[in-house]
């Protein structure tokens, strides 16, 4: 019973509620704070535009206030990821010195733990200054816990499963991935050395798109980041590094790449992209678009990503693969809400499968619903204006709220750079996918530039290149609004090519041009389908 999620949620609330108040030791020296940073050069931008905050939103985000009182009306032990709509169970993770605390361990035992460093893949920009590498990760060390303790915490996230009933290769990775969560970052410290080289064209098992169809020839050198970490051990700042030997991005068209190392550090390898001032960028989600995941299903969710391996979604890395090849010089960048804590998993599943390319997931210091349903935006704006002048497919599935909100609303946002829009419709081929969604965002876009899909092979034969991006094969017959919705408001399931669809001519779909009265009926029936998810 999904009801069980909360009881689970509270012994991990408990196993962690005694803080040290020692702080975490330091892994690395810390900077002179008397020495100036080096300031990053960052493309400027032809519109402007005030910076991108994270802006905490309400519950269901933008859709309406009465879901808010609908909610609070029903009592105040709803999950976290009920309120907000989405079922994001990746919530609360314990960080840092409540760590230290449920662990047991002491000043001495954690001295002597090797530093490790998550250097996510970064993408670099080309400025009058040269290339400019956006550097980003998180400082931390792993303790050495024990096997049975980390069975105990893995009992905890296995929502009505238990570690000892699974198959040993399983154990061992839900072993390993809840290793990875208790983990102690390390605030306030330096990372002193990066040894950026050059990096061999990308092997076999990623395909040569992605930046590996250059051969980089240039670029080795030692930096340092200009800043200590943060209170959540995270880095993130652009630095500008020097040429020797690379070539400039405005004499380019192809991705070149560099091997990354933070010095010091047992782990801390990484790839950056060095990506041309214009060009195509694919920007694509992870979680069931590219991996079977059923994040809309938490007990099978949280299964998939702890234990079973990860599985790519039926063969969408042939399209993937023909992409990188019939677009030799895109870049590829994942991005994923996921905590980073358990990022490195999502790398090696890409590496193993789809082309290489840069990474973005959710930083420490996006912790909580709120931020979680602006992260995505955020790191979106960030991509696209670094790159003013690149134009960006998007790739995701409507299981995303905030998916459906923010992809159309970059291309209003950012006129002209949102090539292609593709998402897996998740509830048509995919039962267990019972959460509304709203599309009305693409009222006003061009169907030409959007395609909502069932299966990879209907993203086959599209002139993308050129801004060719429906199958004309794959019936649409979109209204605008909710769809999904339980209490018969909204869309019902229909027929399109023989699989069931909440979109697509469904009949009774709220559209754009609906009353308000009915948009709070909307509202209030979705606030009621989200809570009694529980209790299914």
């Amino acid at each position: 019973m999904r009801t069980s999620i909360l009881a689970r949620q509270a012994v991990t609330a408990a196993l962690l509620s005694t803080v040290s108040a020692s702080p975490a030791p330091t892994a690395f020296a810390h900077i002179d704070d008397n020495a100036a940073p080096r300031n990053p050069a960052v493309t400027p931008s032809p519109v402007e535009r005030n910076p991108s905050p994270v802006v905490a939103r309400n519950i269901l985000s933008d859709i309406d206030a009465d879901v808010g009182s609908v909610l609070s009306g029903l009592g105040s032990d709803l999950p976290s990821w009920v309120a907000s709509g989405v079922p994001n169970f990746f919530q609360g993770f314990p960080t840092g010195d409540a760590v230290v605390s449920s662990l047991g361990l002491d000043k001495t035992e954690l001295a002597a733990v090797p530093t490790n460093v998550l250097n996510i893949d970064p993408y670099a920009n080309w400025t009058d200054s040269g290339w400019n590498v956006r550097f980003h990760g998180n400082v931390y060390k792993q303790p050495n816990t024990s096997v049975s303790t980390l069975n105990k915490l893995a009992d905890v996230f296995l929502v009505n499963t238990k570690i000892a009933d699974l198959p040993e290769s399983q154990q061992d990775q839900a072993r390993n991935l809840t290793a990875e969560i208790f983990i102690v970052q390390q605030p306030d410290v330096a990372v002193n050395t990066i040894h950026l080289a050059p990096a061999t064209s990308q092997g076999s098992s990623g395909q040569p798109g992605g930046g590996g169809s250059s051969n980089t020839t240039g670029g080795k050198q030692d930096i340092t980041l200009p800043y200590n970490t943060t209170v959540e051990g995270d880095f993130d700042t652009f630095v500008p590094i020097d040429s020797n030997g690379l070539t400039a991005g405005n004499e380019t068209s192809a991705i070149q790449r560099l091997n990354t190392h933070v010095q010091g550090a047992t782990l801390g390898n990484g790839t950056a992209y060095l990506v041309p001032p214009t060009g195509l960028t694919i920007i694509s989600d992870i979680d069931d678009i590219l991996r079977v995941t059923k994040i809309y299903e938490p007990e099978q969710g949280l299964i998939n990503s702890f234990a079973r391996p990860f599985t790519s979604w039926e063969n969408m890395a042939d399209i993937y693969r023909n992409w990188s090849t019939s677009l030799p010089d895109a870049h590829f960048h994942y991005l994923t809400t996921t905590p980073e804590q358990i990022t490195r998993n999502y790398m090696q599943f890409i590496y193993a499968n789809y082309p290489g390319g840069s990474f973005d997931t959710r930083p420490l210091n996006f912790s909580d619903v709120s931020a979680t349903l602006s992260i995505r935006k955020f790191l979106l704006e960030k991509v696209f204006e670094t790159f003013p002048k690149r134009k960006f497919i998007l790739v995701a599935d409507t299981s995303n709220s905030d998916v459906m909100r923010d992809y159309p609303k970059m291309a209003t946002d950012f006129p002209g750079q949102v090539q292609c829009i593709f998402l897996r419709n998740t509830s048509a081929t995919d039962p267990g996918d019972k959460f509304p969604y709203d599309t009305s965002g693409f009222k006003d876009l061009d169907q030409s530039k959007y395609m909502f899909f069932l299966h990879p092979d209907d993203l086959t034969n599209l002139d993308i290149a050129n801004g060719h991006c429906y199958n004309q094969s794959i019936p649409q017959n979109l209204t605008f609004g909710y769809q999904g919705l339980p209490l018969g408001v909204g869309s019902k399931p229909t027929s399109v090519n023989g699989s069931a669809t909440h979109h697509n001519g469904a009949p009774g779909s709220l559209s754009s041009k609906d009353t308000a009265g009915t948009h709070s009926l909307a509202a209030l029936a979705v606030a009621i389908f989200t809570a009694t998810l529980m209790f299914l």
